[in-house]
């Protein structure tokens, strides 16, 4: 080694660990052949990470210092000793340690985990999502097992610690590259991950800690939702692996068709067909409410009809619009309920009923009416040209 480690790496000869991992972060960013190529800077990176590797052990630092060899006299040469690792170069670029290992690695698995989310689909009819109601449901889920109460080990009998690797959770997998050899950790496969052994599993659960089974609950719909709003239960969904917490459960509103009404945001539309008569003459009607599909409508004050008046000469097309007879919003406030008229022209009439019309006709002066035809509106440049015509 001509090189003095300790100015390689920019450190002083009492630095502490700290430091002298410190400056070989900065440096290894600096010279790693991914970051530059440059042949001369690989060979950089390699000196840097050699001294890094001697003076991060204490022994090979000690033996350094006292002029000796710090590979004892073996080959010598960059990845050859105990204390250099694919986890501190990858400490250099995140901080943190290798992907999956870390400086000191992740340590074991939780077994015990957070429940899964759960969703579900409630038919609900219009009235039921306008007003609010409250449905009973019958949810296939995860519950804790009543058996071992969620430790998955049969009465009687407790985890173990992984003999494979000694409750870490983790193995130390060695590779030699170009590099030298490159330590990555790897998540036990004997205990998978998790530091310890189930013995012997409880034989309800598997040794999951939970079980599937059918609940009763009871949701409550709030007034003004629509169709595709969920509305969340709280720690009513998945109990976790390990019987870990349970998540949330979802229940998605699809509203069913209604017969007479459409809902467009908080406003209902309904179409009500009237007699050519009837629209002439006028007439009043008696529309029933949505509040007439509830099931305590009989039970109660709710007005469950309106008197529609429909004034003479109304024409088919036209709209009357109920202020506050609408759905009921989800922040407050009501939708209006708009009528949509049609008016409905007999196509069959007996001899009498022809007459009449005929009748009718020739004292309003109708007999044969002259179409009232628009000509199409001219573009611009037809206005134009008839301008210049015109001088």
């Amino acid at each position: 080694m001509t090189q003095d480690l300790y100015e390689l790496l920019g450190v002083s000869r009492d630095a502490d660990a700290a430091a002298i991992k410190k400056a070989y972060r900065g440096l290894a960013r600096q010279f790693h052949p991914d970051v530059n190529p440059d042949p001369a800077t690989q060979e950089k990176f390699k000196e840097v990470s050699r001294a890094y590797e001697v003076l991060s052990d204490p022994q090979k630092r000690a033996a350094y210092d006292r002029g000796g060899d710090p590979f004892g006299g073996g080959q010598a040469g960059f990845g050859q000793g105990q204390g250099f690792s694919f986890t501190d170069i990858m400490d250099a670029f995140f901080g943190g340690g290798a992907p999956g290992g870390g400086g000191q690695g992740r340590g074991p698995r939780q077994r015990v985990r957070r429940g899964q989310d759960a969703l579900i689909r409630l038919d609900v009819e219009l009235a039921e999502a306008a007003f609010g109601t409250t449905k009973d449901l019958k949810v296939d889920t995860a519950v804790v097992c009543t058996t071992c109460h969620g430790d998955g080990a049969s009465p009687g009998s407790t985890p173990i610690t992984c003999e494979t690797c000694r409750g870490a959770g983790e193995v130390a997998q060695v590779q030699r590259s170009f590099l030298g050899e490159i330590r990555t950790l790897r998540p036990c496969a004997a205990c998978r991950g998790f530091g310890q052994i189930i013995p012997d599993p409880c034989r309800e659960c598997s040794g999951e800690g939970r079980v599937r089974s059918r609940r009763n609950l009871t949701v409550k719909i709030p007034a003004g939702v629509d169709h595709g709003t969920r509305v969340q239960l709280s720690d009513q969904g998945e109990v976790g692996p390990g019987g870990g917490p349970p998540g949330d459960l979802y229940v998605e509103i699809h509203v069913d068709a209604h017969p007479t009404f459409t809902r467009h945001g908080n406003d209902l539309h309904c179409t009500v067909t009237l007699p050519m008569t009837a629209a002439a003459l006028g007439t009043t009607l008696t529309l029933p409410l949505l509040e007439a599909d509830l099931e305590t409508a009989d039970d109660s004050d709710v007005r469950t009809d309106y008197e529609l008046e429909i004034r003479p000469g109304t024409q088919s097309g036209s709209e009357q619009v109920l202020r506050g007879f609408g759905v009921p919003g989800l922040r407050g406030g009501r939708g209006d309920l708009i009528v949509n008229v049609s008016v409905d022209t007999p196509t069959r009439l007996d001899a009498r009923q022809e007459e009449l019309l005929r009748e009718l006709a020739a004292i309003r002066g109708e007999e044969s009416p002259d179409g009232a035809v628009q000509a199409p509106a001219k573009s611009m440049f037809g206005r134009l040209r008839d301008a210049f015509n015109q001088h």
